[in-house]
């Protein structure tokens, strides 16, 4: 994500998109309440002789919105944001829908910007330098192509060796590694790792392959073994903190290692606590050296003075997203845990 204007009086930032990641990001900003201005279509209700009017076409148009409600979908690589017009050429006071893609720049109004919200946008903007790993999960049967993205890991096709990707239409027909190999090529980025990973020899027979066909993005593949394929297998690999060199810029592997971190602690009794209730009594004991926060906790009331008290306490905050599997077992755990630096009395 870009930062293209600040003004701290008037409580505007003006945003742009510049990844599918970006609009995860905007997902967890953006609350009630707030003035959204993005550019948009729009029909325009034509003047008519007739006694009713006639539809007139789509023109394009900046609308500000007063939002009511923010939709985001896992798989969607957009994001939908439904409120009132409140400022624009036409139709002030009905209903409008703001689609946001890739490239698209938006100015975000708060009546008052919170600390989570604006770390959240320091965040984006740091992520966005952070690289992106395709990884590759097959057995002799089916294979699995997926991307780490900045809120989880996604999936992008499923490919049987007994026919033709889910997602995918290959046209060496019968070539399950060619099958594979070619859909991973569709997602490929020069620089981006790629991660061949699961059970058996078939990774080994990929890697060879697909040096021979694609060798610039093979050619420097990291080659992992796990218990499962699949997506099964990708979190596995990610839960064992195998491929460190690939997945340390990513911002998932650091989350799911803390997470990890905070479940090895309390199966061992260890300094740790979870569950909003246990862990406000810790941090208001002071006890509290790092505070993990589920993403969709943030908007809640009081979690905001909770955080803040923690940084104010010289402890760290990390905010999980609730998109990939260290968010969900946080989400089991109340959706709330922390490292503790003593256990408060009692």
């Amino acid at each position: 994500m870009k930062v293209l204007h600040q003004d701290r009086f008037k409580g505007e930032i003006k945003l742009q998109v510049e990844v599918a990641d970006d609009l995860w990001h905007l997902y967890n900003i953006l609350a009630p309440g707030d003035l959204v201005y993005a550019s948009t279509y729009r029909r325009e209700e034509a003047k008519s002789d007739k006694l009713r009017a006639e539809r007139g076409e789509k023109r394009r148009m900046t609308l500000g919105i007063r939002l009511e409600k923010v939709e985001f979908g896992e798989f969607d690589d957009r994001l939908r944001l439904l409120g009132v017009i409140e400022e624009g050429p036409q139709d002030i006071g009905a209903h409008h829908t703001l689609l946001v893609e890739e490239g698209d720049v938006l100015s975000v109004i708060k009546k008052e910007w919170r600390r989570s919200e604006l770390e959240r946008v320091r965040r984006a903007v740091e992520d966005a330098k952070r690289p992106c790993v395709l990884f590759i999960s097959l057995d002799d049967d089916e294979a699995t192509v997926a991307v780490l993205r900045q809120f989880g890991v996604q999936r992008l096709a499923d490919i049987s060796a007994g026919g033709h990707g889910k997602m995918y239409v290959s046209k060496e027909e019968g070539d399950y590694f060619g099958e594979i190999i070619a859909k991973a090529k569709q997602a490929y980025s020069p620089g981006v790792p790629v991660v061949v990973l699961g059970p058996g020899f078939a990774k080994e027979t990929l890697m060879a392959r697909g040096k021979e066909r694609e060798p610039e993005m093979f050619s420097r593949a990291f080659l992992y073994h796990t218990g499962q394929s699949g997506m099964t297998g990708i979190q596995e690999l990610m839960k064992r903190g195998l491929g460190a060199e690939v997945l340390k810029g990513s911002r998932v592997a650091e989350e799911t290692e803390l997470v990890e971190a905070l479940l090895e602690r309390v199966g061992t009794d260890g300094l740790a606590t979870y569950g909003p209730k246990e862990v406000r009594q810790a941090v208001e004991a002071g006890a509290v050296e790092h505070l993990l926060v589920l993403d969709s906790l943030v908007r809640e009331k009081d979690v905001e003075s909770l955080m803040r008290a923690v940084e104010d306490a010289r402890g760290r905050v990390t905010i999980v997203s609730e998109l990939h599997e260290g968010g969900r077992k946080l989400e089991a755990l109340g959706g709330m845990g922390a490292l503790l630096r003593f256990r408060p009395s009692a």
